[in-house]
């Protein structure tokens, strides 16, 4: 039983896996593609509230309509009354009651106009925000894809090949080295330790006589000899 629970679970995340690299895999079609969904429907939305923004111009048309027939009617049903023409008067304020129900019931519609248009209005300009910034994020994953891709073409063997040819040059170069510090060291040895050398030095610093002969060295010696016989 606990073999086929693991079994069944191994199964479940192997599912899981493949489905978690496919939409890894198909992520920026998937979101190019969401991304020309919400386009339309922002588009939609834009036309919505153009549609609400005409109903509402067409309802203040028809209460300014109201406003100007309620102060016509005022002004005949006033000269009705000036007139005690009371049968005219009364129809004129029975109108002008009606009227105004009217412009009351325009009013409230308005409002709600306003009301819908004030929301479809915040809900676009969010969404513009959104989306916008959404389309920044998509070109900067096109950007990173796309550099990741030709990163991608370099076969894994060049860069193999590169670190081991470094790898040989540093040893080539650090042999040429220590070969050269080791010929340095035995010319300075072999040179200090020669007892030749050592008397050439000490001869040339003019501690005791010089070594080879030279003309002055030569004269020297001579006039010494001719000044020791006999005259």
């Amino acid at each position: 039983m606990m073999m086929f629970k693991r079994i069944t679970a191994l199964l479940r995340g192997r599912v899981g896996d493949a489905e978690t690299a496919f939409s890894d895999a198909q992520a920026l079609p998937l979101l190019r593609q969401q991304l020309r969904d919400a386009t339309v429907g922002l588009e939609a939305a834009q036309r919505a509230v153009a549609v609400v923004v005409a109903y509402h111009k067409r309802e203040q048309n028809r209460t300014d309509d109201i406003a100007e027939r309620l102060t016509d009617l005022e002004t005949r049903t006033r000269a009705a009354l000036a007139q005690e023409k009371d049968a005219l008067a009364h129809e004129g304020a029975t109108a002008i009651a009606e009227l105004e129900q009217e412009r009351e019931a325009s009013r409230a519609v308005l409002a709600g106009y306003e009301t819908e248009i004030r929301r479809l209005r915040e809900d676009v300009t969010l969404a513009q925000r959104r989306l916008r910034a959404l389309q920044r994020g998509k070109t900067l994953a096109e950007a990173t894809a796309a550099t990741q891709k030709l990163r991608g073409t370099m076969p894994a063997g060049v860069t193999a090949s590169l670190r081991e040819a470094e790898e040989t040059l540093a040893r080539l170069q650090a042999r040429q080295t220590h070969a050269a510090d080791a010929a340095a060291a035995y010319a300075d040895l072999s040179a200090e330790g020669s007892a030749e050398t050592a008397s050439d030095r000490l001869a040339s610093a003019g501690c005791g006589p010089r070594k080879q002969s030279d003309a002055e060295s030569v004269l020297a010696r001579l006039r010494g000899a001719t000044s020791s016989l006999p005259a």
